[in-house]
């Protein structure tokens, strides 16, 4: 599948963007349009350039310890928006707190040491699976 767009950010006040960056580029190699927003980002701003970017979906790179607070919020104020397209989340997850986020509306969750091919086929999979449902 070629074409799919993804928007990857840092949210809240993590300030460690090694890791978001090999991840857009793995997924630019992969054939993915990659939108990379920067550091700090709120999760209003993140969901207005999904709209913005008219995304296929949303990586969030998280690493702070917020992601129990920070990723449901972003889930949120997307469909607020009406925005419906799913959101991943990488980075430092506790095995405990991975099904919780999907509970939450989080479609998809990396943990370190996740390898590119990983990264890769979970993105596609669920752009497959909302493309999918959308029909």
């Amino acid at each position: 599948m070629a074409g799919e767009r993804v928007l990857v950010a840092k949210v809240g006040l993590d300030g460690h963007d090694r890791g978001v960056k090999v991840v857009a580029r793995i997924l630019r190699d992969a054939g993915f349009e990659v939108i990379y927003t920067g550091l700090f980002q709120t999760p209003d701003k993140v969901a207005a350039a999904a709209i913005d970017e008219d995304v296929d979906a949303v990586g969030l790179s998280m690493l702070s310890g917020a992601h129990m607070t920070l990723a449901p919020k972003v889930v949120e104020k997307m469909r607020e928006r009406g925005v419906d397209v799913p959101v991943v989340v990488g980075g430092i997850i506790p095995d405990q707190d991975a099904e919780k986020l999907k509970a939450l509306g989080v479609a998809g969750v990396l943990s370190p040491g996740a390898t590119s091919d990983q990264v890769v086929d979970l993105m596609r999979a669920v752009i497959a699976a909302s493309r999918a449902g959308s029909k």
